[in-house]
């Protein structure tokens, strides 16, 4: 029973990081957790601490942890290999979808262009990260899928920083349907091409940001 619980706290978090519910920064505390999800602190630290060993969180004293800030140099490192693995996972998934996986696909399409309109910054990011790790799960190769989640562990909080921008937002779907378009026409290599420019699109423009960010701090 314990042990299911660890579970089900460990993916709730995990699943809360991958769609960015969490800020980069953000200190999680055990006690306040627990309280919030009405358990004790023992299965809700066993949780985060499975999270810190993947790196996806960092222990802090008084038995925290918070969400790693995010630099400029560990995006850049994050990215350069979140480009390759997206990429190939991406050709590789192309030719294995399946006529659901492609509704499900196009149901998150819909759904991002829509929060868009709304600005609901949470349903835009949901759908996105289901969008993506939907269409990497069919990639048939189960190491490859683990490194990227792993990696989406990192970054997933700093996907916030996306709707610094009303003009941004504007752009924020035309990679993904750019990319859908031609995943449903089973093209692969445009595929992987339409993900590695959306990718790089926005890993510009956050980059951009950090580097204004850390110019805003100098005296």
């Amino acid at each position: 029973m314990a042990d299911n619980l660890q579970e089900q706290l460990y993916q709730k978090i995990r699943n809360d990081l991958l769609a960015g519910r969490f800020q980069p920064g953000e200190r999680l505390k055990i006690r306040d957790l627990a309280a919030a999800w009405g358990t004790s602190p023992m299965p809700v630290r066993a949780a985060l601490q499975r999270l810190v060993a993947e790196g996806a969180l960092e222990g802090e004293p008084q038995r925290s942890v918070r969400v790693p800030p995010m630099t400029r140099e560990r995006y850049q490192n994050i990215f350069q290999v979140r480009l390759g693995l997206e990429g190939l996972a991406v050709e590789l998934a192309t030719p294995r979808l399946t006529t659901a996986d492609l509704a499900e696909l196009r149901g998150c399409v819909v759904r991002m262009d829509e929060a868009i309109e709304r600005r609901d910054v949470q349903a835009y990011l949901d759908a996105n990260s289901q969008f993506h790790l939907q269409l990497y799960s069919a990639c048939g190769n189960p190491v490859l899928l683990r490194s990227i989640e792993s990696l989406w562990l990192q970054v997933g909080p700093f996907f916030n920083r996306l709707f610094t921008e009303a003009d941004l937002s504007l752009r924020l779907n035309d990679f993904h349907e750019e990319a859908f378009a031609a995943i449903e026409a089973g093209d692969a290599k445009a595929a992987r091409q339409a993900m590695e420019q959306d990718l790089s699109y926005f890993a510009r423009f956050l980059l951009n940001l950090l580097d204004l960010e850390q110019t805003l701090k100098r005296p």
